[in-house]
């Protein structure tokens, strides 16, 4: 959705990268890691098909130096939410691009929510919307309500941080404004 945004063709590719944390790895080196491995072996996967670079993203959200992954039951979703409440909290996006060459970017937000109730939380998680996103919210959806004031990315909390992605697609060589002729 968010490349469609601002017109740029791509096709997904599939990798499996296990999301795991390696010991002591700190939020920014994490979602850099994997953002770059997902690059990597997607690459990998189209590199004889297809002269186009790989584009791999990954994102963290951070409170108290706690790294909040995609929730694993309703428990753990609620815990995350009700962590979040009243709070700000970091999120860390990683973006990489692979092709015969390698960059990468980071993106770092702050978000943070007003007082939620535990029947705001307990509603916004049956809504569905939670499960799969890292902290257990996504700001693109209904937990917007609860979002009182956000610093730095909207579309890096959202998981791919579009002024960053843009740099790199232009530095590989992709044309942000394609048909566009600029002058003077």
């Amino acid at each position: 959705m968010l490349l469609d945004q601002i017109g740029i063709s791509y096709k997904v590719v599939e990798v499996d990268i296990p999301e795991r944390r390696h010991g002591g790895e700190v939020a920014e080196i994490y979602v850099l890691r994997l953002a770059l491995e997902k690059a990597r072996a997607g690459w990998h996967r189209v590199r004889e098909k297809s002269p186009l670079p790989v584009l791999g993203a990954d994102t963290a959200v951070v409170i108290d130096d706690e790294i909040l992954g995609k929730p694993a039951s309703h428990d753990e979703g609620m815990i995350m939410l009700e962590k979040l409440s009243g709070r700000s909290h970091h999120v860390y996006t990683g973006i990489a691009l692979a092709n015969d060459n390698e960059e990468t970017r980071l993106s770092v937000s702050t978000v943070t929510f007003r007082e939620t109730t535990y029947t705001e939380r307990k509603a916004y998680y049956a809504s569905g919307r939670a499960l799969d996103k890292a902290g257990g919210y996504a700001i693109q959806g209904r937990a917007a309500v609860f979002i009182s004031h956000l610093e730095g990315s909207y579309s890096g909390v959202m998981g791919l941080p579009l002024y960053e992605t843009a740099e790199l697609l232009s530095k590989a060589g992709v044309n942000i404004f394609p048909g566009v002729s600029v002058e003077g």
